[in-house]
């Protein structure tokens, strides 16, 4: 185990010029992506493994990050998903026993070049005034005139499609098909693991597809109810994803969105959405269900949102959930189908649980 980091000089360049200096974490070396802020204070290993966070450079606004090290058992995909990690004080000796290795191999395992040492207050009250842009990372000798210049060749997030980059390659299943209650066609945008157990600890039995297959394939499966995961990306560039949706709701099997899922529902009946002045990163957020009145506190990970003026023109489309933070659409349900969909993570991981019962509503609109 290594137990310390060799303090190599590394920089961080925003699009717009802003330069910080800190020390080279994980692989030296050079990454690219949009900078965003998780406010969470624990589960590092979850929000790093998070398919949702693909092509983004990560700020983690708690101070100490590493400090519990990894453990094999708390990943929501089979590597780290983010491009790029920012910190304050990176740990690498750890104080779990139940931990497997230090972040630091965690991170040189998976190729994640990051930065450490830097004032992450400054930098999240720099990006929360001036919005989402692109970043650079690098701990190789390279200018900040020379590092400018790489980041111009960036793609902005919007306009991105990144979803079919991240989703299974072949269909997997999961759960026990002869005890199932309920069986559940997933299409894997970017899924989250939670999001499977939770459907699995509810006694159904899953067929994981990647994003692009097509409604009559995944009918082959004779499924009960479709789930639209999570994943990163502009969703107004998922055409293939809408029209999937479109044919899902056409034969009213009941379906549940979440997150870009959600945006795929929203996109399929007409309303459309934008990129955030930064997104909603955190494990806190305050939600409103407007149906039963109760608040909740939920995880959320996403930079683009529903035009809630939208919903209010659409004669069959209803808001279920609002963001207290900002008002912003956080769940939207139809009025002639079995569909809904909620913009946070009802599975959370990590977060809390206040959101768990969507599952269950899931499993009784399928009966």
């Amino acid at each position: 185990m290594n137990k310390s980091i060799t303090k190599f000089p590394a920089t961080l360049v925003l699009e717009d010029g802003t330069v910080f200096k800190g020390i080279s974490i994980g692989k030296m070396g050079t990454t690219t992506g949009e900078i965003c802020f998780n406010t969470g204070m624990t589960g590092y290993q979850e929000v790093f493994t998070d398919p949702s966070y693909f092509g983004q450079i990560l700020v983690q606004t708690n101070v100490h990050i590493g400090n519990y090290g990894i453990h094999t058992d708390e990943i929501e995909s089979e590597s780290i998903k983010i491009s790029g990690l920012v910190c304050k004080d990176f740990n690498v000796p750890y104080s779990r026993k139940q931990a497997d290795s230090t972040v630091q191999d965690y991170f040189a395992l998976n190729n994640v070049v990051g930065i450490t040492g830097i004032d992450t207050r400054e930098l999240v009250l720099h990006v929360r005034s001036k919005g989402a842009m692109n970043a650079i990372i690098s701990s190789e000798e390279k200018t900040v005139d020379e590092l400018l210049a790489e980041l111009k060749s960036v793609p902005s997030m919007a306009g991105l499609e990144l979803s079919s980059q991240v989703s299974t390659k072949e269909t997997y299943y999961m759960g026990n098909e002869a005890t199932a209650v309920k069986r559940v066609a997933v299409l894997d945008l970017g899924v989250k693991k939670n999001i499977l157990r939770n459907l699995v600890n509810r006694g159904c039995y899953l067929a994981v597809f990647n994003g692009k297959t097509s409604f009559d394939e995944m009918m082959k499966f004779k499924p009960d109810g479709f789930m639209i995961s999570n994943g990163p990306g502009d969703p107004a560039t998922m055409e293939y994803a809408v029209d999937t949706v479109r044919a899902i709701l056409d034969k009213n099997v009941p379906l549940f969105g979440i997150c870009l899922g959600h945006q795929m529902l929203a996109e399929a009946n007409g309303l459309k959405t934008y990129k955030m002045h930064n997104g909603h990163r955190g494990l806190n957020h305050p939600v409103k269900n407007i149906i039963t009145g109760v608040c909740e506190i939920t995880s959320q990970n996403h930079g683009f949102a529903v035009k809630a003026e939208d919903i209010e023109k659409h004669p069959d489309v209803e808001i279920t959930h609002i963001n207290l933070n900002d008002n912003t659409i956080e769940g939207i349900r139809l009025k002639s189908r079995k569909a809904f969909s909620v913009q946070y993570h009802p599975e959370a991981a990590p977060g809390p649980h206040d959101s768990n019962y969507l599952f269950d509503d899931f499993v009784k609109l399928m009966n």
